[in-house]
């Protein structure tokens, strides 16, 4: 048995820790948007919880760096995780820290191998859906020409916006509100795509599997067939020996 690397056996033991972690930043984040009667004392506790979060992120980052023995293919192959730990860094605003954030996790959550892909896209969906709709309802709802007003209306637009049917009967009007919109609309056609992939390598794969079962009968059936005739001819040799010896 192959075994593990220090960094592989430091993303296995940090792979549940991190995710529950990130749900704990989805609370923290979503606590002040949702509930807007939310003392100060509560949204900084919120926003207590989400650096904190973020720093566990950025700490793994710098311990897996520091795990691998190449260092600059790391850096090269992680980019993406470098810029969710930098980003919230040159400019603190909540939402780069909620991109930052589902990046991070997204991340991780593909190096598990016990993840399945359906999974990771069922989850991804969900996750964009509601942080799309609190992204959106924090920026829009004090926008004077905004028509997002309530949680629900969040949500239906996010929902319209990622499969790209967009009725119109909502949508952003602040420059921050459309930026989102633009993630959501790339997210919700990159996530179609995964699935559209992912059910049409399930048939091919069905596919595959029963091309080498008919493969298997066919070949069984060949062997067979050469063993029956194998007999065949033993029994009419066997036939033919006492008629022989009569004959002498």
């Amino acid at each position: 048995m192959k075994q593990l690397s220090a960094q592989a056996r430091w993303e296995h033991r940090t792979q549940r820790p991190l995710l529950a972690l990130a749900l704990l930043f989805a609370v923290a984040y979503a606590v002040p948007i949702v509930d807007t009667s939310a003392g100060s004392s509560v949204t900084f506790a919120c926003t207590v919880v989400e650096w904190t979060v973020w720093g566990a992120f950025a700490a793994d980052y710098v311990v897996r760096l520091a795990l691998t023995p190449y260092r600059r293919e790391f850096v090269r192959t992680h980019w993406l995780d470098l810029c969710a730990v930098v980003l919230p860094m040159l400019q603190p605003l909540r939402l780069l820290r909620l991109v930052s954030t589902l990046l991070l996790v997204g991340r991780r959550a593909r190096m598990a191998s016990q993840i399945r892909v359906t999974t990771y896209v069922a989850g991804a969906v969900v996750g964009l859906l509601m942080f799309g709709s609190l992204a959106v309802l924090s920026v829009e709802r004090a926008s004077p020409d905004g028509n997002i007003r309530t949680l629900g209306d969040a949500v239906w637009w996010s929902f319209t916006t990622m499969t790209t049917v967009g009725y119109g009967d909502h949508a952003p009007t602040t420059g921050l509100g459309r930026i989102i919109a633009v993630g959501l609309m790339l997210s919700g056609i990159a996530l179609l795509g995964v699935v559209t992939a992912n059910i049409a390598a399930w048939f091919i794969e069905r596919f595959e599997k029963d091309d080498v079962e008919e493969q298997r009968q066919t070949e069984a059936i060949r062997e067979l067939t050469a063993e029956v005739r194998a007999l065949r001819a033993e029994v009419a040799a066997l036939r033919k020996t006492p008629v022989e010896r009569s004959g002498a």
